[in-house]
């Protein structure tokens, strides 16, 4: 049991970890068309962003299908990017328009590239382990604690600039992935696989 909550506490550290923070910007950029009152939806996405990373993940640690590193290190920060232009295009599109299918579908899909790139730093550490299944359960666990707490954070700053600051919800939500988008460029160069 003691595995267990070290695995825990490496998975939380893994993603709250600032030098690497390509994690947390991705669900930033996920959460961040939500509030609390549309709160169900931000779940449902983060659930199925859990079902499928953790399902690349045990993919990946077991070697049923491994990825090139290098080309998932790239994929990261184009989830980040299409995430947030798909922020701004949803809050430009009507109400009518706001299909919730798309958004799950990409999710879903972004969800299994982050699961291959959590597994590179989960195989580091399991290199000479036999029994992986404890751990793995532990470190994807800190994972999602994280992401819970990440999650919580971006609807609590997006109340904060809505119902205090009285800021638009659509001019939020822009804005910031616009921020996102530039943040991402970057990262997105350095980790183009030349």
């Amino acid at each position: 049991m003691q595995d267990f909550y070290f695995y825990i506490k490496l998975g939380l550290y893994h993603v709250l970890d600032f030098a690497a923070y390509d994690h947390i910007l991705f669900l930033i950029a996920l959460a961040l068309p939500f509030t609390f009152k549309n709160w169900k939806k931000v779940v449902l996405l983060a659930t199925i962003f859990t079902i499928a990373h953790c399902f690349s993940l045990f993919l990946s640690v077991y070697g049923i299908l491994v990825m090139d590193v290098s080309f998932i290190e790239f994929l990261i920060p184009v989830t980040i990017l299409g995430t947030a232009v798909f922020n701004i295009i949803y809050e430009k599109s009507t109400q009518e328009n706001k299909n919730l299918g798309l958004h799950v579908f990409a999710t879903a899909f972004f969800g299994l590239i982050h699961g291959f790139g959590f597994s590179n730093y989960f195989n580091m550490l399991m290199a000479e382990e036999e029994e992986k299944l404890t751990s793995l359960l532990g470190f994807a666990t800190g994972i999602e604690i994280s992401q819970v707490l990440i999650v919580l954070l971006v609807l609590g700053v997006s109340h904060l600039f809505l119902s205090s600051l009285k800021v638009k919800s659509q001019l939020f939500v822009i804005v910031a992935s616009i921020l996102i988008i530039l943040i991402t460029i970057p990262m997105l160069v350095g980790a183009f696989p030349w």
